[in-house]
């Protein structure tokens, strides 16, 4: 694995390892400041959203989805609803090849099921509205209890190469969903990761994007999985919930605690973390956790910045996403 930028990140300006170390007393003081933050949250759904998307390729001959024409980018942006919601979504394909939006964990039509097979793709210089439906938990009439909408999600093209977009993923055609119910907790900045095949966002091993968050900050990820290998998900430094949010509810919440998920084609899951709680700054690693994938690249770095925006032992070497 050529990680030259993290293998070379051991100290900053020169400054002697031994003064790298943050004391506890400081760690201590960092998380009483993060934990005294208000927190914000999600409010009721019900809103009726229009978007305009974009399929372009691009000048490597990847593709993608933007909000913009000219702007694509991979993964694509973030759509995200409150259980409620309804989104019509108009995309217009720029590309000469067709193309479509197929989306995971919310409601929708046929026609609007981003498919070959069900006629709703976008061919080549078309546009074409897609419309989806977020709903909250409640009983059925018979009385069992239907889940709602809320969680992390994801979208894709589903025809480009072959009837299911097998070419369309491999080049980046995909993007994340979040549905929040109401009073779930709002994160500071989110974070997308996708291991798709041996890539990270579709981007090799010596380029897999870093992320960066100040102490007391709290980061969500949204995790998603493309390609044709099972990986593993693992961040250095910092735990979360396996369950919905990533979050406790409370001291008697069963949820196991975990800094490692297994994770195939097509998985998607997410969490929140407070950046640096009970760890302090510095260059934490995230990566694939099976041994070969990491050894061939498949690693990044989350970059916990102290207050005065430095990273303790870490080294800038090359250009990464933020």
């Amino acid at each position: 694995m050529d990680r030259r930028g993290l293998s070379r990140r051991m100290v900053l300006g020169g400054a002697a390892v031994a003064t790298v170390a943050t004391s506890l007393s400081l760690v201590a003081a960092q998380d009483a400041t993060s934990a005294d933050s208000p927190v914000r949250t999600a409010p009721a759904g019900g809103e009726v959203k229009h978007l305009k998307l974009y399929i372009e390729k691009l000048a490597d001959g990847s593709m993608g989805y933007g909000f913009e024409k000219g702007k694509a980018s991979i993964p694509g942006p973030l759509i995200e609803f409150n259980e409620g919601d309804t989104a019509h979504i108009e995309v217009e394909n720029t590309m000469d090849v067709a193309a479509s939006l197929h989306v995971h964990g919310v409601d929708y039509e046929i026609s609007s099921d981003g498919t070959k097979l069900s006629r709703s793709q976008v061919e080549p210089g078309d546009t074409r509205t897609y419309t989806w439906r977020t709903h909250a938990p409640g009983r059925r009439k018979d009385g069992t209890w239907r889940a709602g909408s809320a969680g992390y999600w994801h979208y894709h093209d589903h025809v480009v190469g072959t009837e299911h977009g097998t070419v369309g993923l491999r080049k980046g055609l995909y993007g994340p969903v979040i549905v929040r119910r109401k009073g779930d907790i709002l994160p500071d900045k989110t974070h997308t990761i996708v291991f798709n095949d041996m890539t990270i966002n579709n981007k090799p091993g010596h380029q897999s994007p870093n992320f960066e968050a100040t102490v007391g900050d709290r980061v969500e990820f949204v995790m998603i999985t493309h390609g044709e290998y099972y990986h593993t998900f693992h961040v250095h430094g910092h735990r979360w919930a396996d369950n919905r949010t990533g979050l406790l509810t409370g001291p008697d919440d069963p949820s196991q605690v975990i800094d490692n998920k297994i994770v195939g084609p097509a998985d998607s899951f997410g969490f929140q973390v407070i950046a640096g709680e009970g760890v302090g700054a510095g260059a934490w690693m995230y990566h694939c956790h099976v041994q070969s994938h990491s050894d061939m690249g498949m690693a990044g770095l989350f970059l916990v910045k102290k207050t005065d925006g430095t990273i303790p032992g870490y080294e800038p070497h090359e250009p990464h996403e933020h």
